[in-house]
């Protein structure tokens, strides 16, 4: 059972807990006070992240490969094989994608020296700014939404959330 302070605000989820509970004691919905909260902050995420994507003319997709590219380091390039790894989309849908950041300057293909039939992909100037941009106004964003925890709450969070994830990504194959 959760312990209730008398200083702390109820929140929707204190609602949603008490009315499931009223409606059916059977059950145990405990997993609802982290989960239904880790699902709403999840909503407000992917607020922020299309609000900041949209402010620097930049689709969710477009953004994950730019930052694969940008995170791999000078000379910010990759081969479309270690794209496809760091993303978890298909070839083609990879190449689709090169395709339209090409056609946007935001990167460039040029052969693979070390593989005749390879290619590697990378960042141009204008790719480099508008990722870096987007990313800076991202964070911006995401402290915002944890503005409300002090820094050793945050990282205390963080541990948590790292040891329920653990599980999940040593499975996760990328596969929908």
């Amino acid at each position: 059972m959760t312990s209730h302070h008398p200083d702390r605000t109820e929140d929707e989820v204190d609602r949603l807990v008490t009315a499931w509970r009223q409606e059916r004691p059977d059950l145990d919905v405990e997993p609802l006070q982290v989960l239904s909260r880790v699902s709403r902050l999840a909503r407000h995420l992917d607020r922020a992240r299309r609000a900041s994507f949209a402010e620097h003319d930049l689709e969710t997709w477009e953004f994950d490969v730019l930052t694969a590219l940008r995170r791999a380091g000078e000379p910010y390039e990759l081969s479309p094989g270690a794209l496809l790894r760091a993303t978890l989309v298909t070839s083609g849908t990879m190449t689709n994608r090169i395709d339209r950041l090409a056609a946007a300057g935001l990167v460039t293909r040029r052969p693979d020296p070390e593989d005749r039939r390879g290619v590697l992909v990378s960042l141009t100037e204008a790719g480099r700014k508008r990722v870096d941009d987007a990313f800076a106004d991202l964070l911006r964003r995401e402290r915002e939404l944890l503005a409300g925890l002090g820094q050793h709450e945050q990282q205390a969070l963080a541990g948590l959330l790292r040891t329920l994830l653990i599980p999940f990504d040593a499975t996760d194959t990328g596969a929908p």
